[in-house]
């Protein structure tokens, strides 16, 4: 046995004492996986996290001290069209305040009949689109300073599974990637968004394949055709069936 690993709730983590911590950490656990999510204070209370960032903050500085190494999870869209630039600026403060070793995004899939679905037919809470998912991770990357983490796109519902790299040396390569995506006239990229979505691409580069990139146009056009207006919900029924 070389490594023990846990995930670990702040909320767990700041009732221990530092002692305690330490004494966990030279029992053998030496790596934890925290479900950060958002560093929005305005965030984590709409989605009834239970803790602030504060906390968060707080909970990470005490397992660090302890010895131990931190993978922080983060879900892109979680504040939705009305809070992703504040959901990434906060929590790029925060992660800059914690320094984790890893720092891994997820993208939001909605599931049938939970909360978040509620809020949504309550109009509470309004999805993103796939472009501005992007534009909400370039400003989180972009926010990120002073960190040493390795970000990482680390979900098979992400779209941009080629951004992964040693910040800050790698910072310009990872925003070169967003912008890539960002700047694709429209039809390419719904071309690499269904072809994603699809599992037919992992990475930008798979559009060279010629065949494939025709047989993927084919398939934008006929859901145009089939459900006009409705590629973004399409897209997200897609992730949600993989979340």
């Amino acid at each position: 046995l070389k490594r023990v690993t846990s995930y670990g709730r702040a909320q767990t983590m700041i009732r221990k004492s530092p002692a305690e911590m330490k004494e966990i950490c030279q029992a053998g656990l030496s790596l934890l996986y925290c479900g950060m999510e958002s560093g929005s204070d305005t965030v984590l209370k709409k989605i009834r996290k239970g803790i602030t960032s504060r906390d968060l903050i707080q909970s990470a500085s005490m397992a660090k001290e302890a010895g131990m190494q931190l993978s922080e999870f983060i879900i892109l869209g979680l504040g939705g069209m009305a809070l992703w630039e504040e959901h990434a600026t906060e929590t790029a403060r925060v992660l800059n305040a914690i320094d984790p070793d890893y720092i891994r995004v997820l993208t939001i899939g909605v599931k049938k009949g939970s909360g978040f679905e509620q809020q949504m037919q309550r109009g509470e809470y309004r999805l993103q689109t796939e472009r501005n998912l992007i534009e909400e991770q370039r400003l989180l990357i972009d926010s990120l300073n002073g960190v040493s983490s390795y970000f990482v796109n680390h979900h098979g519902v992400d779209l941009l599974m080629e951004a992964r790299g040693r910040l800050p040396e790698e910072k310009p390569r990872l925003l070169a990637i967003m912008d890539r995506y960002l700047s694709m006239p429209e039809d390419e990229r719904l071309n690499y968004t269904l072809g994603r979505r699809l599992g037919h691409y992992r990475r930008m580069d798979d559009m060279q394949n010629v065949s494939l990139k025709q047989f993927i146009d084919g398939k934008v056009a006929e859901l145009r055709l089939a459900y006009p207006g409705q590629i973004e919900e399409i897209f997200h029924q897609l992730r949600e069936r993989i979340v």
